[in-house]
């Protein structure tokens, strides 16, 4: 029966701070990577567990038990990728080792969370969970908490929303709106907490590379997001100064949108056209949904100017009724026809492209075969 004392580091100090690739097997690379992570953080606590592991290991090795160590790391986004990984990483550590039970050595609570992960590819004889004695005095005390806040997953989920709280706030007191200054910190932290429960930090840090890289390589969809988005601000200020505030709550909204409908039907006209340059440059050829979206978007300014502006006439001259007319004019039925036949169109300019590329892509592995048969021949 062979032992296998398993350090977890859920979100990858060793790779992060120390650059040691995981999964860590063996005492030797286990030594190596302890002096590593200590050399740049000594007061990690990941390097209390790893020792603390070591420590057993040795124990176990001096009364001649087989046994084997390993260290496996998670990611900083801590959660579903970082239990995959370990997951991955714990799988491949059984494979190499050829252990059946496992003692777990971790630094916290957050590491246990993995321990059924473990559970389920393994059977777990003890855990063994490492507590780093605390002093009691102030000076101590400031100093540890600083080194907490110093950590990148601290600064992420307490740091970053007091600093743009704090921001938000002082913009609006420099342009004395103070008393609009609330609601934008309750703006700001909601759209900050929709993007923490919906895990969208990478996709709108990769938007942001997208933009750096834009920028630096001159590609036409950056410029075209900076003038789509010009639109829309634009017609959002004009519908605001042309809607009528002053009726029922139902009759602004709806004359609001009429005014936006063709702002965004521009707007995303003259992104997609941008996106569309670039795929094309790089791939020499567009997606087919490319081919369909266009026809898509006029489609959306013409149903929708139509169902906005007809409700906003079918409601205007009274909240209460409720005038059916509107829905029966020509304009109405003509808008809603045009949009229609728009939308057919792009459906059957993208089939006829995908069955265009079809055949072509048929002809050219017919092409392919045919050489390979004469070249053998």
């Amino acid at each position: 029966m062979k032992t296998l004392i398993l350090n977890v580091d859920r979100d990858d100090d060793f790779g992060r701070k120390a650059k040691v690739n995981s999964p860590i097997i063996g005492i030797r690379d286990n030594i190596d990577a302890a002096n590593k992570l200590g050399q740049v953080d000594a007061e990690d606590s990941d390097l209390n567990a790893i020792f603390s592991a070591i420590s057993t290991y040795n124990k176990f090795k001096n009364e001649n038990k087989n046994v084997e160590i390993a260290t496996i790391c998670g990611d900083i986004s801590v959660g579903l990728k970082s239990d995959q990984i370990i997951s991955q990483q714990l799988e491949q550590v059984i494979e190499k080792t050829g252990a059946d039970n496992v003692i777990l050595v971790s630094d916290g609570a957050e590491d246990e969370y993995i321990l059924p992960i473990i559970q389920s590819r393994i059977k777990v004889t003890s855990v063994n969970r490492v507590s780093v004695k605390q002093s009691k005095e102030l000076e101590d005390t400031y100093y540890r908490i600083l080194k907490i806040f110093g950590d990148e997953k601290v600064q992420k989920q307490f740091v970053l929303p007091i600093a743009l709280v704090l921001i938000v706030w002082a913009f609006f007191v420099l342009i004395d709106m103070t008393s609009s200054g609330f609601g934008a910190i309750l703006l700001t932290l909601g759209i900050y907490l929709l993007i923490r429960v919906f895990r969208w930090e990478r996709n709108i840090a990769a938007i942001w590379e997208e933009i750096k890289a834009g920028f630096l390589t001159g590609k036409l969809a950056i410029w075209t997001y900076i003038i789509a988005i010009i639109i829309l601000v634009a017609f959002a200020l004009y519908s605001y100064y042309n809607t009528d505030f002053e009726s029922e709550i139902t009759i602004p909204v709806l004359q609001f949108l009429t005014n936006m409908v063709w702002g965004i039907t521009i707007a995303g006209l003259i992104a997609v056209f941008g996106r569309a340059v670039d795929v094309y440059v790089r791939d020499k050829k567009a997606p087919l949904s490319y081919y369909a979206f266009p026809f898509s978007i006029i489609a959306f300014g013409f149903i929708f100017y139509a169902i906005f502006g007809t409700f906003y006439d079918a409601l205007k001259g009274s909240p209460i009724t409720f005038n059916i007319e509107p829905f029966q004019s020509l304009d109405f039925i003509f808008y809603i026809i045009a949009g229609g036949l728009i939308l057919l169109l792009g459906m059957i300019i993208r089939h006829f492209v995908k069955e265009t590329r079809q055949i072509e892509e048929k002809e050219s592995e017919i092409e392919k075969k045919t050489k390979t048969v004469t070249e053998k021949n």
